[in-house]
């Protein structure tokens, strides 16, 4: 089986094939990239494009393409006292109650739809592991490999690579392809990936995967 080799930051390189490697498209709701999330509404708007471009990578690549979508029940039965204290989930919005299966703001935004085959999990909590099948799935496909993008940096994606990485999963998070609320806190979560000599994983751009799979097609 042939593999991708991606060079990442820190002079580090990220080995994966097809067969045991997902693409983790992390919470790409509409609700996410409306005017309410806050001033930098913009830059978490840039990676749009960018998080289309990788998955359409991995699909070319061979890799399962796994979308993932913060979500609750209507009745808000599976909130947490903690959430519930946060205030934020069922909120109205402009798309609808915030976070909330069946609103229209809760659909991925159109330029990372899923296709038919594709996997989308519905998880009520941040990370993506937490009281879903996710780990069942992968396991059950022979996957290891990960590779993370979308949103937020310090939280979602955060929350689902710490998860993830006590799992025993090899993870690679594609730094141009996430963003936060503030551009310091997306510094601030790559920072600490790459602490104590990487404690969670690789960091890498888009470039770094087109190029890494690119010499794969050319073979």
């Amino acid at each position: 089986m042939s593999k991708a080799s991606v060079q990442c930051r820190g002079n580090r390189t990220y080995e994966f094939s097809a067969a045991n490697t997902a693409l983790l498209a992390i919470d790409m709701q509409r609700e996410f990239f409306t005017e309410d999330v806050g001033e930098f509404v913009e830059e978490m708007r840039a990676i749009v494009p960018r998080v289309a471009a990788l998955i359409e990578l991995a699909r070319s690549f061979g890799c399962r393409v796994i979308h993932t979508r913060e979500s609750y029940s209507p009745d808000l039965s599976d909130v947490t006292p903690y959430r519930r204290f946060l205030d934020y989930v069922g909120k109205p919005g402009p798309l609808g109650r915030f976070c909330i299966r069946g609103e229209p703001g809760h659909d991925l935004v159109e330029e990372v739809h899923p296709l038919q085959n594709e996997t989308v999990i519905d998880k009520a909590g941040f990370g993506a592991f937490y009281r879903t099948d996710l780990d069942r799935q992968l396991r059950a496909a022979g996957i290891d490999h990960l590779i993370l993008c979308g949103i937020t940096t310090q939280c979602c994606v955060h929350s689902t690579l710490r998860e993830a990485v006590d799992r025993g999963y090899w993870c690679l998070t594609v730094a141009d392809c996430c963003a936060a609320s503030e551009p310091g806190m997306h510094d601030a979560a790559l920072g600490l990936i790459a602490g104590e000599g990487h404690l969670f994983g690789w960091v890498c751009n888009l470039a770094d995967v087109s190029e890494g799979t690119a010499a794969l097609h050319s073979q």
